[in-house]
């Protein structure tokens, strides 16, 4: 399944990308050559929402994120314009999820409750489990590395940009790929990380039982 994935990932996001911006651009332009590269993605990427069949906050910021980005893109004007556009989209991204670390209200801590949630998890025991200070901490991490990775994307795209102007572009699909993978191993090592902290400490589960069947009783009693 995970190598579906990948080749997938691969067919959508690199390969039809790069196919229709070096088979177009001589026909259609620079700029509209970039737009139709990009409606595998797009495509592919709402399929994948599909699939979930569900909306969580996940599924709203994938959403979400994918709608504004197409917009900056149609709105651009122009190739160039678009290729920086997107270094500015990237960097305030990158600024969203590090704030949601400075507020205490970590992205892939809701990412995890929504994963769990489909996996048939109760989501109120999930979320007290989940801010428990061990493996809070973990989760503020992997929030970080959504940072980066939209930082690192910025920074590259600018540096892609200078150097090589529109010729960027594919550059630029190559290289997201790469880091996107890169950053996408570092975030399932965190979960997997989180699952494995769990497992090895059972008291913690007991303890948001406890804590839980408390308030639980609390609330009968007062009723």
């Amino acid at each position: 399944m995970r190598k579906n994935l990948i080749l997938l990932d691969l067919i959508f996001y690199v390969g039809l990308p790069l196919l229709f911006w070096n088979g177009l651009r001589d026909v259609i332009g620079d700029y509209y050559a970039m737009l139709a590269s990009s409606v595998p993605a797009i495509i592919y990427s709402l399929y994948r929402f599909y699939e979930v069949k569900k909306i969580n906050i996940t599924g709203l910021y994938i959403i979400t994120t994918l709608v504004i980005g197409t917009l900056i893109d149609v709105l651009a004007g122009s190739a160039l314009q678009m290729l920086w556009n997107n270094v500015f989209y990237n960097a305030a991204i990158g600024t969203f999820i590090f704030t949601t670390i400075l507020i205490k209200r970590p992205m892939a801590l809701y990412f995890g409750l929504d994963f769990a949630e489909l996996q048939g998890h109760d989501r109120t025991f999930c979320k007290h489990l989940f801010n428990h200070k061990k493996i809070f901490i973990i989760f503020q991490l992997v929030t970080l590395s959504f940072a980066l990775r939209s930082g690192v994307f910025a920074v590259i795209k600018s540096w892609l940009i200078i150097e090589y102007g529109v010729e960027a572009f594919d550059k630029g699909i190559l290289v997201r790929q790469v880091i996107g993978w890169l950053f996408t191993g570092m975030t399932m090592f965190g979960f997997f990380y989180i699952a494995k902290v769990i497992k090895d400490h059972p008291e913690i589960i007991k303890g948001v039982e406890k804590e839980l069947y408390g308030k639980e009783e609390g609330l009968r009693k007062e009723s």
